[in-house]
């Protein structure tokens, strides 16, 4: 099945097993040539990368750094020996990606200069439960930060043309949430994403994997769960000053507003600052965000007097069902739009 070298297989690899020599042999026999990176595997390993070092080139890190590191590692390596017309797929070192499936994605890409293309698994029989939770999770996450619906969002099967290379370079991310951060930028930049069903393969339940669950999960959703703590905050603060303005005034509609005004200022501080690291201008970035604290504001008081006068919710239930309701389209605004990021970091 020799595919003339068009295709480059990029391998991040942290303390493999010998799966890896076969599978670096059988890719540079089916015509790929092969990028191998070490993540700091130490010596006890070298012996296996030695194994591979006459069918791919082999890159090592002292240290390990992480896959979002590795990645870019090799990534940085092919951008400077081969031109535009190549295309690149990521595979994973511990043989979960059949051959046919990483042929399949590379000429899928090859037909999609400038998309990137995913390898995804259908997550049903004989999936390990971490695996599929998480993926389910993330799935969801995803879904809610960019209206894309995305099946499998943790595959390490990706294909894409080498000319993406300086844009991936650029993305945030060392360990293993940069392939969600990938996955992000694509659908704030407008890359489209296309998706391959592979085959599912877990050797030994997957136990030759290095995702440590709750370490590596908090980097995947550690920018949401900024957000959500600092909404947290300023709904702390919005139903405190409601809660004891209406209880002075009786007055819901202001009760309301002024408990907005307040904690949209916090909020706003804490996003600015803590969760988006926005540096533009102040000045702008506050008339951007006062803007859309107007726009919640407005729809905010509707709903909340809908549900209290109309529906006959309880007022402190209705209000809380009402920040609820506009938590989501308050993050997504805020995020590709006032705080949006210009560039990597």
């Amino acid at each position: 099945m020799a595919l003339q070298n068009k295709y480059i297989a990029l391998i991040p690899a942290y303390q493999p097993t010998e799966i890896l020599a076969k599978l670096v042999r059988q890719l540079y026999l089916s015509g790929f040539w092969v990028v191998l990176v070490d993540d700091g595997s130490g010596k006890t390993y070298q012996w296996l990368f030695d194994r591979c070092v006459p069918y791919a080139k082999v890159l090592h890190h002292e240290v390990n750094a992480g896959k979002g590191r590795a990645l870019k590692t090799g990534l940085a390596e092919i951008i400077q020996h081969y031109d535009f017309s190549y295309v690149v797929v990521t595979v994973d070192a511990d043989g979960q990606h059949c051959l046919e499936d990483v042929i399949a994605v590379c000429r899928i890409a090859d037909r999609n200069p400038g998309a990137l293309i995913l390898g995804s698994r259908t997550l049903k029989e004989r999936v390990p439960l971490r695996s599929r939770f998480g993926n389910t999770v993330t799935r969801l996450v995803y879904r809610i930060s960019t209206g894309l619906n995305v099946h499998d969002t943790q595959t390490g099967l990706r294909a894409f043309h080498v000319s993406l290379i300086p844009v991936l370079l650029s993305i945030a991310g060392e360990r293993y949430e940069y392939e969600m951060n990938v996955l992000l930028y694509c659908a704030r930049e407008k890359i489209k994403i296309k998706e391959q069903e592979i085959e599912t393969i877990y050797i030994d339940n997957n136990a030759a994997s290095h995702f440590d669950t709750l370490r590596d999960s908090v980097r995947i959703y550690k920018e949401i769960l900024k957000f959500s703590a600092s909404s947290l905050i300023g709904f702390l603060v919005d139903y405190g000053v409601y809660s004891l303005l209406l209880l002075l005034s009786n007055n819901l509609r202001f009760s309301n507003v002024a408990a907005r005004v307040i904690s949209a200022s916090v909020n706003f501080a804490l996003n600015r600052r803590f969760v988006f690291q926005n540096k533009d201008s102040m000045v702008k970035s506050a008339v951007q965000y006062f803007l859309l604290a107007s726009l919640i504001l407005f729809g905010n008081t509707i709903v909340l007097e809908l549900l209290v006068n109309t529906c006959g919710v309880p007022r402190m239930l209705a209000k809380i069902l009402t920040e609820i309701l506009f938590f989501f389209f308050s993050w997504l605004v805020q995020k590709f739009i006032i705080f949006r990021k210009k560039g990597s970091k």
